[in-house]
Order: C-alpha cells, then structure tokens, then sequence
C-alpha cells in the first residue's frame, strides 16, 4: 500500500556533504514515522535517523548526531537525509523506510515499509 523511492546516492571524499530523497507514495496517511537505516557489506543493519509526520519530531544515533540531519516536506511526502562531514565509515547502502499508522520506532523490525536502497560510498 506504500511505496519508497529513494534517490540522492553517490561518490564523495571524506568530509563532504550528501542529501538523500526518499519519496512516498500510496496510503501514506496508514504511515507514522520515516527512518533513515544503512547497512554495510558483512554488518549489520543499523538505525540512522528518523522523523515522525504529525510533530515533526527526530531521532539520531549516536554515531551521526551532529553531522546528519533529517526534515521532511508533508505537502510532498518526501523525507530528506542532509549527511554533512561524510567519514569513510559512513559508506553503506542506505534504506529509507516507515512505519505502520500509530508507531515510533528505532529498530528495523518496527518498520514495514522498505525502499530499495542507495549506495553511498565516502572515500579517503
């Protein structure tokens, strides 16, 4: 019932910026909270960041709090991921995802909703 189309992925060197667009579409209104996840080749997936719809309100890890910064346009039902300060560390493929109507979540299994992924990729 909702889809995510993700765009925004690429090269950067170490210490650029990037901004990820995650677009949705569908019954977004069945939808509460957009999150940000990344994963990378023999890790785990991990928590990013995420927003709820209604208040606006964002979460962060610990290892992107004051270098990412997710917003969202409501009218457009688009979520953004501003990376500032890239590491090499940060290189993953990164997933937009959301939540079912009624949920905040900061783990993966909260989320039923995935887009396809975007690589990012931060060189040294």
């Amino acid at each position: 019932q909702v889809q995510l189309v993700e765009s925004g992925g690429g090269l950067v060197q170490a210490g650029g910026s990037l901004r990820l667009s995650c677009a949705a579409s569908g019954r977004t209104f069945s939808t509460s909270t957009m999150g940000w996840f990344r994963q990378a080749p023999g890790k785990e997936r991990e928590f990013v960041a995420a927003i709820t719809w209604r208040d606006g309100k964002t979460f962060y890890s610990d290892s992107v709090k004051g270098r990412f910064t997710i917003s969202r346009d409501n009218a457009k039902s688009t979520v953004f991921l501003l990376m500032n300060s890239l590491k090499p560390e940060d290189t993953a493929v990164y997933y937009c995802a959301a939540t079912r109507a009624g949920v905040i979540s900061l783990i993966q299994q909260g989320y039923a909703y995935w887009g396809q992924g975007t690589q990012v990729t931060v060189s040294s």
